[in-house]
């Protein structure tokens, strides 16, 4: 068969690549869907660390979860093997963590637990496939780490929960954002009771045209991969504010259209590389200036077809560019929330209102004027005195936070008093918003939380 002739058009490789069994990153694009799967097969070492695997050899498979780690706990952890659909890639992660282990196809996920036995599986793939691999690798005896979300579907948030709950095994899922310096500084204001009781909370996402336009360049931007902005990107700001304010959502109410990219241009093309406005297209991005992301992905691409510089003008985007949420939580707070990912510059708003006073925080990230990345606070009392300071990120990614849940999880001697730990439950209840705002937008109803899963009465962890 010519190569030619392996080729499948967009949509059909679209409906085809759902019902593949083993997915950990997955292509949307006319290109051919070829596979390798072969792999190197080497015994894993037998050093006493701590045993891990890695399926998703993407971005952040590859740094946070891959060479970051193994930099910060180089006595403490061995990666004893990687996963993805593309081993051309997982190879290239391979060289760049400077490894010896074996490299499998997703097709091999389950060869590659028995074989290699690791104490904790890291999953890094697309966001729908995320449960599958949870739930297999504690099926067969491994402790887990998700990036998030941890699901994009109801009914995976309860497989999810009943196979934790059957195996025994360790489920923690990645939630970064509880351990920036400024989400801990407003937990222990709230601790502190200067606030008093909480009565209301709101929470704003500006996405700049740089870092919003990424999401509808990449596999994110089609619902069935992401599950759409609100489970990808707001579960963490969901989780954050779960965990501030000490509580658990209720029910969900929302809005959300596509207003500004996909259909809302007459600039489109296949990719950038390809495209016929490059000098008329402001989004148009030369991916191959980046050294990264050329190595990464075009260089591999000839394997799965997955086009890393796709068309944020793409007719076949999905999601929601703008997003207005409402929570009410059962400890009778409410919050609001919104998220507009094409905004001139990028910034976090977030406020608490308690009945003696108003904490506002605002955390600048980019902007064409000069302010450094910090956290400004102002806390305000009723009939009272306003306070102002500001929260410097610590040195490394997210601020130093992916630092710190690394440690969190690899370092016996990691102190939490303010219980930054997230597991299952943590992480259904922040997808769980997302999900529920989803179906709000689509149906106009107002959800219960409580109607959509049963969590375990207990977890029977070992």
């Amino acid at each position: 068969m010519s190569e030619e002739s392996k080729k499948i058009d967009r949509r059909k490789f679209i409906d085809k690549s759902v019902k593949i069994a083993a997915v950990a990153s997955l292509p949307f694009t006319s290109l051919g869907a070829k596979t390798l799967k072969n792999r190197i097969e080497t015994p894993p070492a037998k050093s006493g660390k701590t045993r891990v695997a890695i399926v998703g050899t993407g971005i952040r498979g590859l740094y946070a979860w891959g060479k970051d780690l193994l930099k910060q706990f180089p006595e403490k952890v061995e990666m004893v093997a990687l996963c993805d659909i593309n081993t051309k890639r997982a190879n290239y992660a391979k060289r760049e963590m400077k490894i010896d282990a074996p490299v499998y196809h997703s097709d091999n996920f389950e060869e590659m637990i028995k074989e290699n036995k690791p104490d904790y599986v890291i999953v890094t793939t697309p966001d729908s496939y995320h449960s599958k691999y949870l739930i297999k690798a504690m099926e067969l005896g491994s402790n887990v780490i998700s990036e998030k979300p941890l699901v994009t579907e109801t009914e995976q948030a309860q497989k999810l929960l009943d196979a934790e709950a059957r195996t025994g095994k360790k489920l923690i899922i990645g939630f970064n954002a509880r351990h920036e310096n400024g989400a801990e500084e407003m937990k222990r204001i709230v601790l502190s009771g200067k606030l008093g009781k909480i009565i209301s909370a709101d929470f704003q996402e500006l996405l700049d045209i740089h870092h919003g336009a990424s999401y509808y360049r990449r596999w994110h931007k089609m619902r069935q991969f992401s599950g759409t902005l609100l489970l990808h990107k707001a579960s963490h700001h969901f989780d954050k504010m779960n965990w501030i304010l000490d509580t658990e959502p209720e029910t969900v109410h929302a809005f959300g259209d596509l207003s500004f990219y996909g259909k809302n241009s007459d600039f489109r093309g296949r990719h950038c590389r390809d495209c016929n406005f490059t000098k008329k297209c402001q989004f148009y991005m030369d991916i191959m200036k980046n050294k990264t992301l050329k190595e990464l992905y075009v260089d591999n691409e000839d394997v799965d077809g997955y086009l890393r510089d796709g068309c944020v003008f793409d007719n076949d985007i999905d999601i929601y560019d703008t997003m207005q949420v409402n929570v009410k939580y059962k400890n009778g707070v409410a919050m609001s929330y919104s998220m507009d990912s094409f905004m001139p510059y990028e910034a976090q708003k977030m406020v608490i209102n308690g009945d003696k006073a108003r904490l506002d925080v605002e955390f600048h990230k980019r902007q064409p004027w000069d302010v450094p990345a910090t956290y400004e606070f102002r806390l305000t009392e009723s009939f009272g005195k306003t306070k102002t300071w500001l929260v410097y990120d610590d040195p490394g990614v997210h601020g130093g936070a992916d630092n710190e849940i690394r440690a969190m999880i690899f370092d016996k001697g990691f102190k939490d008093p303010l219980k930054k730990h997230a597991g299952s439950r943590a992480g259904v209840l922040a997808s769980l918003i997302g999900i529920a705002a989803r179906e709000s937008i689509e149906t106009g109803k107002v959800i219960n939380i409580d109607d959509m899963v049963k969590f375990p009465n207990r977890w029977n962890w070992k």
